[in-house]
């Protein structure tokens, strides 16, 4: 029972924290869809302002501006091998998945503007 509580507030709470993290079109591709169950369930603890922590994230907040200058190919890496303090994912999702959370990404306004503004 306090399982499923835990589990709920938890998925409460990063859902929350997703919701200020909405793509810049209306609609979504299947694999934006996918990208951001994905940055829901493995990247919002550190990457999210959710309730708990509303001052900072442990890591930078992830939009479409981590991609200026032709940075994706090295943010996949950072993605797939980690870095100095964030875990390499190349084990646990496949180069789909990290091309999907990328897609995904690509589509989040930064924040503090309004979807399809820059």
């Amino acid at each position: 029972m306090l399982q499923s509580i835990v589990v709920s507030t938890v998925a409460f709470i990063l859902g929350a924290g997703a919701a200020s993290a909405q793509p810049a079109t209306g609609g979504m591709t299947d694999s934006q869809k996918s990208g951001q169950r994905i940055v829901i369930q493995h990247c919002g603890v550190c990457h999210f302002r959710i309730q708990i922590n509303l001052t900072a994230s442990y890591g930078p907040l992830l939009s479409q501006a981590n991609f200026e200058d032709g940075r994706e190919d090295e943010l996949k890496g950072v993605i797939s091998n980690g870095g100095p303090n964030m875990p390499g994912f190349k084990y646990l999702l496949s180069t789909a998945e990290i091309d999907a959370v990328v897609d995904y990404l690509k589509s989040v306004s930064p924040p503090g503007l309004t979807a399809g503004a820059k």
